[in-house]
C-alpha cells in the first residue's frame, strides 16, 4: 500500500509560482487519508478564488495517480478562512477592502475602480464600490446611473444596487451641488460614509480614492482596516513622481501595496496595427522601478469610454482580476521576509534572512536611482549626472516598503529613491 511519505514526496514537485516554494513546504496539504488504493486530501490555498487552483488540482491528481498502488484520488480545494478585519458594524461582514488610488489626478483611477468591481462581480463575487471623492464624484457617470435613491434605515445608509454591485457615492447624496467645505468637514463626511453605510455581506469592497495624499486618504486609512491598495498611473513623468508619494503614504500607514496598473499604456493604430506609446517608448513594466507587481498595462481603446451599465468582460480585465487575487494571497502568506538595511557614512549594507550580505557605496546607489527625477521618462535616458552628486552623499533614513523594496532619503534632499529588493539581490 502506498505510504504518506510517498504522496508528500511527489506533491512536493508542485511549486507555487508566486511564493516560489512547493505546496508541501507551504503547508497546503491537509487531511491526507489513505484508504487502500484510494487517496484523499485537501489543498488549502491562501485565498479563495485563487486562479491557480485548477492547475494545482490537476497536477496533484496526475502525480498521485502515478504512484504504484493508487487507483483513485479525491482532492478538495479549500482556502484559509477569511473574516473581516474590521470591527465597524457597517463593515464587519466585508471580507476584503481594496483601495484604488493615485496621487495624480486624470490617470483613469475611477475607471479602473469600476473595471475591478464589474470584473469581480462577473467572476461571481459579492462586490461593492465606494466613491469617496467629495469634490468630483464620478461613479454616477461611470455607470450612467444618476437617479439612485439612497435611503436610511436605523441611521444607516442603504447603498444603491445596480447590476448586482452595491454602489455608494457622494454624487448620490449631493446631486449636482458643488462640495464647498474645508478639512474638518471633509473628514467628518468621509467618516460618516465609511461607518454609516450598511454594506451587508461582501467578498470585496473597492474604494475609489480621490487623487492626492491628504485629509481624505489619511482619514480612510485611519478609520478602517484596508487589506491593500492598487496604484493607478500612466507612464508620464508627472504621474510617476506622484506614484512614489502614493506608495510612501500607504506604507507609512501600514497598508500593503498590491500592485500598479499602468493605464493608457499605449494605443494600437487601426491602420498599421502597431503599438504607439504616447508617454514614451515601452521599456517593460514598472515592477523594475518600484518593486511592486504590474497588474496590468491597459491600452487606450474606445471600448473603455463606454458606461459600465453594460459591462462585458474581456481577457485583459479577467487577467487583471486574477493578478489582484494572486497578489492578495501572496501578501497574506507572510513568507517573504524583508532584509535588514544598515546606513553608514560610506555605504548601505543589505543583510538577507538567509545570511547573504550585499554592500553598496552611497555614491553608486544614489547614482542608480531610477525615479522620474533622475531618468527621462520619454527617452529613457539618465538625467542625473554622477559628477553632480555630492562626494559625501549618504543616507539619512531608510523605509521598508512592504516586502518588495526600500526607500532611502538622501542627504542631498532627494526623497523619491525606491530600490526593489529583487534588484538589490
Amino acid at each position: 500500500m502506498v505510504q504518506k511519505e510517498d504522496i508528500l514526496r511527489v506533491l512536493s514537485q508542485i511549486e507555487d509560482p508566486d511564493l516560489h516554494k512547493d505546496i508541501v513546504t507551504l503547508g497546503f496539504i491537509k487531511e491526507l487519508i489513505i484508504d487502500g488504493s484510494t487517496v484523499s486530501f485537501s489543498i488549502e490555498l491562501t485565498i479563495a478564488g485563487c486562479p491557480l487552483k485548477n492547475m494545482f488540482k490537476s497536477e496533484a491528481e496526475k502525480l498521485v495517480l502515478s504512484l504504484e498502488g493508487v487507483e483513485k484520488v479525491h482532492i478538495v480545494m479549500t482556502s484559509r478562512d477569511r473574516r473581516s478585519s474590521n470591527t465597524t458594524e457597517s463593515l464587519k461582514n466585508v471580507k476584503n477592502i481594496i483601495a484604488v488610488a493615485s496621487a495624480k489626478g486624470g490617470v483613469g483611477k475611477s475607471t479602473v475602480s469600476a473595471t475591478l468591481a464589474c470584473e469581480f462581480a462577473a467572476k461571481g463575487y459579492k462586490v461593492g464600490l465606494l466613491d469617496t471623492d467629495l469634490f468630483g464624484p464620478s461613479l454616477p457617470t461611470l455607470f450612467n446611473h444618476f437617479d439612485a435613491k439612497i435611503y436610511q434605515k436605523n441611521n444607516m445608509f442603504i447603498p444603491a444596487e445596480f447590476n448586482g454591485i452595491k454602489l455608494m457615492s457622494f454624487g448620490y447624496l449631493m446631486g449636482d451641488s458643488p462640495a464647498i467645505m474645508r478639512g474638518p468637514m471633509v473628514s467628518g463626511y468621509i467618516q460618516q460614509i465609511l461607518t454609516a453605510t450598511d454594506w451587508g455581506e461582501l467578498d470585496y469592497l473597492f474604494i475609489d480614492m480621490p487623487p492626492g495624499t491628504g485629509d481624505i486618504q489619511l482619514t480612510i486609512s485611519q478609520t478602517i482596516k484596508l487589506d491593500g491598495a492598487v496604484i493607478v498611473t500612466t507612464r508620464s513623468s508627472l504621474s510617476l513622481v506622484d506614484v512614489v508619494k502614493g506608495i510612501l503614504m500607504f506604507e507609512k500607514v501600514e497598508i500593503p501595496i498590491l500592485g500598479v496598473v499602468e493605464n493608457m499604456s499605449h494605443f494600437i493604430c487601426d491602420s498599421c496595427n502597431k503599438e504607439h506609446h504616447i508617454f514614451g517608448e515601452d521599456r517593460g513594466d514598472l515592477s523594475n522601478r518600484f518593486g511592486i507587481e504590474t497588474l496590468a498595462q491597459i491600452p487606450i481603446e474606445s471600448t473603455r469610454t463606454k458606461p459600465f451599465n453594460n459591462y462585458k468582460s474581456n481577457e485583459l480585465n479577467s487577467n487583471l482580476g486574477d493578478a489582484l487575487i494572486r497578489q492578495l494571497g501572496k501578501i497574506r502568506s507572510e513568507l517573504v521576509v524583508a532584509p535588514e538595511i544598515t546606513l553608514t557614512p560610506i555605504g548601505v549594507t543589505v543583510t538577507w534572512s538567509d545570511g547573504n550580505i550585499k554592500e553598496f557605496t552611497n555614491l553608486d546607489l544614489r547614482d542608480s536611482c531610477k525615479c522620474a527625477l533622475c531618468v527621462d521618462e520619454y527617452t529613457g535616458e539618465k538625467t542625473l549626472k554622477k559628477e553632480d552628486i555630492p562626494k559625501d552623499i549618504h543616507g539619512l533614513e531608510s523605509f521598508h516598503l512592504g516586502n518588495y523594496a526600500v526607500s532611502i532619503k538622501w542627504s542631498d534632499g532627494h526623497t523619491s529613491s525606491i530600490y526593489p529588493y529583487s534588484s538589490l539581490k
